[in-house]
């Protein structure tokens, strides 16, 4: 009974410490892209890598630190675009090739970072696109070579 009680109160810190764990692994496979050559001409890769990190986590992630069809599914209402149940399941056969019905984060920055466009891409990028915050952080812009401008 005693821990029973102990659990109900410890319910909320646990949750807190869940949620900084998952933001840990995420870290850690950000290091990995970092590392990666593949990745290695990727502009901003640093900056990219930390935006999709907090747009991730800001999806309702189930207890293993991953996307389900839920978490989609309220992220998708929340930008205002909701989705199908039909729908939102390609989404993630479209993330994941098919192999889960869970989006993990590898998969996630996969999917951003690629040629590809998967719909779940091109609702994030627009819906950064509209809020004027884009996943960089604001600054000046980059500087630019005459031979670039129009």
């Amino acid at each position: 009974k005693n821990n029973l009680t102990f659990f109900c109160f410890a319910g909320g810190k646990a949750f807190g410490l869940l949620k900084d764990q998952q933001r840990q692994k995420l870290e850690e496979i950000n290091q990995e892209y970092l590392e990666d050559q593949k990745y290695s001409d990727e502009e901003d890769l640093a900056e990219k890598l930390e935006g999709f990190k907090n747009k991730y986590a800001e999806f309702d992630l189930n207890d293993q630190g991953e996307i389900d069809l839920m978490g989609l599914k309220r992220m998708m209402e929340k930008l205002g675009v909701p989705k199908t149940h039909l729908e939102l399941k390609k989404m993630i056969v479209e993330v994941t090739g098919g192999s889960s019905n869970t989006i993990n984060y590898r998969d996630f920055v996969k999917m951003m970072l690629g040629k590809r466009s998967a719909v779940l891409k091109l609702v994030l990028v627009f819906e950064d696109k509209a809020s004027g915050s884009p996943c960089k952080p604001a600054g000046p812009p980059p500087k630019r070579d005459i031979a670039s401008l129009p």
